[in-house]
């Protein structure tokens, strides 16, 4: 999971430090979302009691905030449900892994959804998984 930090990202991830005591180096921005990933153990914390550490950054930065549990790049099942986090609510029916791709068969209004206007979650999820697993994002 190698990849450049913009000040930005910089400013989210200190923020997410400030409010939950969690350290993360892992945050990416998909569908108008801000996504944290932090280890499974510090979920809990990071989220808060009744999400208020989420409400809390929410109001500061004016986004909303997702955080999922940072998956092994070694288990196709956490890449799986790591994905499926992201695209949420999106459905689709078929996720295949191999050495380089990572390709997503859906129907033809979840194709569109995941897609996006101008390709853009489409590149947004590129660049996610080219960051986290070195593999490319393909819809089918």
């Amino acid at each position: 999971m190698m990849k450049t930090i913009n000040m930005k990202e910089l400013m989210y991830l200190n923020l997410f430090e400030k409010i939950t005591k969690v350290r993360t180096r892992y945050s990416f921005k998909y569908n108008e979302k801000i996504f944290f990933c932090v280890p499974k153990r510090f979920l809990k914390q990071a989220v808060g009691e009744d999400a208020k550490n989420i409400k809390k950054i929410n109001k500061i930065t004016g986004k909303r905030i997702r955080v999922i549990p940072q998956p092994n790049p070694n288990s196709k099942q956490e890449i799986k449900e790591f994905i499926k986090r992201i695209v949420n609510p999106i459905e689709f029916s078929e996720i295949e892994i191999d050495e380089k791709d990572i390709k997503i068969t859906a129907g033809r209004m979840n194709k569109a959804a995941l897609i996006g206007k101008n390709k853009r979650r489409l590149n947004e999820m590129n660049t996610i998984t080219k960051d986290y697993f070195g593999k490319e994002f393909k819809v089918v």
